[in-house]
């Protein structure tokens, strides 16, 4: 049997070292939940995987699907439970956001006591955790991206950018304080001296592209989602639905994949961020994020395609064939806390 440790920030005791999962948004909670205990289900339906999840106790309702789950009351409890389990696991696998270094650290903490990621490795997390240094790095690398600035919130809006513009926290995870800024008059609503990237907005249609990837460069793509994205000003993820039309699935796809190929350390599940602009021809499609981690679009997607997606990111992180192309046998609409329609 494989032994593959499932571990999710928010459920599995993230907050027990100070923050009451009382403070936490239940969309989060349940967000982290489905993610959880739908990978969980799909690694263990596989029938040659042991899977293994973390739960904070105050939360002992929720039965997260793994073979085996342990509970913990405390930090010191958490991380000793952590560490044991990433050490004895043949893989692990981390979801956790990118907000504080989380993710970044327990991806460290993995590596600290001998254990192996399924996901994205520590190099491409640290970058991908910088919403700027991501920016750069792709644009550098010859990737579309809005053009943007460092700007620090709590001072004027520059009058020399363009706009309207996006103003996101450089250490922040999906649409984590994000605003819309339509002018250099607007009123500033990003928080007092908090270190961002202001960057041109790109209007067009909000997709999400899914990889898993493997050694070697070694990378599948999966169906392209389309983004439900609220319209206030925040950007608040609601969710998304697939498929897409083939010609703007395969505009998605091909952007999306300049991106994989170019980032270090991509490794079993990440998930790209893109606009497709309003030119036909994908001459104004940009990138926008990296998710170095398992994101909400897997739900939609597990419920979308024929194959095991857990089976086939073990499959590629072995290195082994690629599964067959997949293809979506019906249309699914999926919300940010998981559920699911169609």
């Amino acid at each position: 049997m494989t032994a593959i440790f499932v571990y999710e920030f928010l459920t599995g005791g993230g907050l027990l070292n100070g923050a009451s999962a009382r403070e936490t948004p239940a969309s989060l909670l349940a967000e982290g939940r489905s993610m959880a205990s739908a990978l969980a289900a799909d690694l263990v339906a596989l029938g040659f995987v042991t899977a293994v999840a973390m739960r904070d106790r105050r939360l002992v309702a929720w039965q997260p699907g793994a073979s085996r789950v342990v509970d913990v009351s405390d930090g010191a409890e958490h991380a000793a439970a952590f560490d044991r389990l990433a050490a004895d696991a043949d893989w692990t696998v981390v979801i956790a956001p990118e907000i504080g270094g989380a993710l970044a650290e327990r991806c460290r903490r993995v590596a600290a006591v001998g254990g192996r990621l399924l996901g994205p490795q520590r190099s491409l997390v640290e970058l991908a955790s910088d919403k700027h240094a991501t920016a750069e790095f792709l644009d550098a690398a010859g990737v579309p991206v809005p053009r943007g600035i460092l700007f620090q919130a709590g001072a004027a809006w520059p009058r020399e950018f363009r706009y309207p513009a996006v103003w996101k926290p450089r250490d922040g995870a999906g649409s984590h304080g994000v605003v819309y800024v339509s002018n250099s008059d607007a009123p500033l609503l990003a928080p007092d001296d908090s270190p961002g990237r202001l960057e041109r907005f790109c209007p067009g249609l909000p997709t999400s592209v899914a990889f898993l990837c493997g050694p070697g460069g070694l990378r599948l793509a999966l169906p392209a989602c389309r983004q439900r994205i609220s319209d206030d000003g925040r950007f608040r993820y609601l969710g998304g639905n697939l498929p897409l039309s083939p010609e703007l699935a395969l505009r998605a796809a091909i952007v999306a994949d300049r991106a994989v190929s170019v980032l270090p350390g991509a490794f079993g599940y990440l998930g790209i961020d893109l606009v497709l602009g309003e030119s036909a021809d994908g001459a104004d499609d940009v990138v926008i994020e990296i998710n170095p981690r398992l994101t909400t679009s897997y739900i939609g997607l597990r419920a979308a395609v024929e194959q095991n997606l857990a089976g086939a990111m073990l499959s590629v992180a072995r290195a082994f064939a690629p599964p067959r192309p997949f293809k979506v046998r019906r249309a699914v609409q999926f919300d940010a806390d998981g559920s699911v329609r169609g």
